[in-house]
């Protein structure tokens, strides 16, 4: 099999982060490929490349599914890259790609790494090199949470400035021109209207020229922690983090807490009144179907002895004609 031509699918891949650490273009990482591809006499039959893409478990890179699948049709036979981390930095993801070229009769040549996939040792060295690049991935990964932990306790909000809030010198402050409507907000919840009564006036008033504000809205602003002064980040993440007092609130802590819990409380009352006309609405329908189904009964029953009856006359009228 080793005496085998090789074809070579050249993949070559760049992510943001790795061409400002190492230089790593795309063109010098083609350019190094094929002159490899030349000493040592494979046939090149396709350059495959990806642009800003990382290899992280879970993303999407068509140019690497289009070579895997020219393996497959046995369009090529050998991945030439230029390091490993090229492909995957996941020990998961190394084992897949192993057995889909053991399965594929396929190679795997790396123009920095020495990796034979073709033995037992070869492949042995392969994972202990996927697991340091995997390890430095987790590293950065900590380093940066790190860095992003100090960046929010300093008022640094990674995201878009919600209404209220502005971005000044990278830090999220309270917005002068638009904070007294988040407060006004709290305070008409607070004094018992409802998120559509809210929305209703706002839009009635025009306030800052809209007329598409909606209960949605409303039940976000109310809910959202960042106006009194905390923040949650990661809140789709299973383990969400909070982060308390890290930027100028609009509104006292008393103030959200306790529409949090008149939240709460309309809640029930909804519920307690929707399970009240729900009931109301199944009896009424319980007794109107058994008054119907009585009636049709009846009907049916009346029907059905009319019809025996004149078949019945009907007999006896053919017996007397014969």
């Amino acid at each position: 099999m080793n005496n085998e031509k090789k074809v070579a699918g050249i993949y070559i891949r760049v992510s943001t982060e790795d061409q400002a650490r190492e230089g790593f273009s795309l063109p010098e990482q083609e350019k190094r490929l094929r002159a490899m591809c030349e000493y040592k006499g494979y046939d090149i039959y396709k350059v495959y490349q990806e642009a800003g893409i990382s290899a992280k478990t879970g993303n999407t890179r068509p140019a690497f599914e289009e070579l895997l699948q020219d393996i497959r049709k046995k369009k090529c036979n050998t991945i030439v890259v230029l390091k490993l981390d090229r492909l995957t930095r996941s020990v998961f993801d190394w084992e897949k790609i192993i057995r889909f070229l053991e399965e594929n009769d396929a190679y795997l040549d790396c123009a920095n790494d020495d990796i034979n996939t073709t033995n037992a040792n070869g492949k042995m060295v392969s994972r202990i090199m996927m697991s340091v690049s995997q390890n430095e991935i987790e590293r950065t990964s900590e380093i940066t949470k790190f860095g992003m932990a100090g960046a929010i306790k300093q008022g640094h909000i990674p995201h878009k400035a919600p209404f209220g809030y502005k971005h000044e010198n990278k830090k999220l402050v309270p917005d002068e021109a638009t904070k007294d409507q988040i407060i006004r907000i709290f305070n008409l919840y607070h004094q018992g209207n409802s998120y559509q009564t809210i929305s209703n006036l706002y839009n009635k008033e025009k306030v800052f020229g809209k007329t598409n504000w909606c209960d949605g809205t409303i039940l976000k602003i109310l809910e959202n922690e960042i106006y009194k002064g905390d923040f949650v980040h990661g809140k789709r993440n299973r383990v969400p983090t909070y982060y308390e007092n890290v930027v100028e609130p609009i509104v006292s802590k008393e103030l959200w807490e306790e529409c949090q819990v008149q939240k709460k409380k309309n809640s029930r009352n909804y519920k307690r009144k929707e399970e009240r006309r729900f009931k109301g609405f199944n009896l009424f329908n319980k007794k109107e179907i058994e008054k119907a189904t009585k009636h049709i009964n009846q009907e049916m029953e009346e029907s059905a002895e009319e019809f025996y009856t004149d078949k019945k006359d009907k007999e006896k009228d053919d017996g007397l004609s014969l």
